[in-house]
């Protein structure tokens, strides 16, 4: 089975400002869907979790080998203009959002690139809906709201202007998240809430539960 439609993605214009990103609606549709949300990890808390700890059924793992693939790698080095081949490709998965999720950032510069894939099948509340924001400080100023419903992909090329972040949810959200990784870039935090992910960070460490800035 073909998870991602790599040619609908190809004919997706991407948008340039404030940012370069691209939004691709029913990225992973019908059948296709089904399958992933069927097979999908046993995930009892909030987090992001790499894909390699987890457990997970055969359509899942068709579908993540289908993220890794050449094919879906070229489709995005072309639409960014910019070379992917041999950094680090990175996958992690989460199932729940609480509270704590959510806060504007822009992503550690290591992230080359990010693509999120939302997959649950409604979604009702204002609240975990994405927002590509043109500033650092307020959640209202944005230009583009997603919610992570399905088989949505939201992918941008990250910069210091790259801002997101969504309202406060608690609650099933699920969410692919995959990184292009240049580990020579450095790992420096932009913008507000550094405090707040440092402490959640040494909670982390703590309970064992990973945590990053929800998307």
């Amino acid at each position: 089975m073909t998870y991602l439609d790599v040619e609908k993605f190809s004919k997706t214009e991407a948008q340039r400002a404030p940012f370069e990103y691209i939004l691709v609606l029913a990225f992973v549709a019908g059948s296709s869907l089904a399958e992933v949300n069927r097979d999908f990890p046993r995930l009892e808390k909030a987090g992001n979790f790499p894909v390699e700890d987890l457990d997970y059924g055969p359509g899942f793992a068709s579908f993540i080998e289908q993220i890794k693939g050449a094919d879906f790698r070229k489709a995005v080095e072309k639409k960014f203009n910019m070379h992917l081949e041999g950094l680090e490709t990175r996958i992690t998965v989460r199932g729940f959002a609480d509270q704590s999720d959510g806060d504007i950032h822009t992503d550690i510069r290591s992230k080359v690139v990010t693509g999120l894939i939302y997959l649950n099948e409604s979604w009702e509340s204002e609240g975990g809906r994405l927002r590509l924001l043109r500033g650092a400080r307020d959640i209202e100023d944005y230009v583009a709201e997603v919610p992570p419903v399905g088989g949505t992909l939201l992918m941008f090329k990250r910069s210091d202007n790259s801002w997101h972040g969504h309202k406060p949810f608690s609650g099933v959200r699920r969410t692919i998240q995959v990184n292009w990784i240049d580990n020579s870039a450095g790992k420096a935090l932009r913008g507000p809430g550094l405090w707040a992910r440092r402490v959640r960070r040494a909670w982390s460490r703590l309970s064992g539960t990973p945590r990053e800035p929800g998307t």
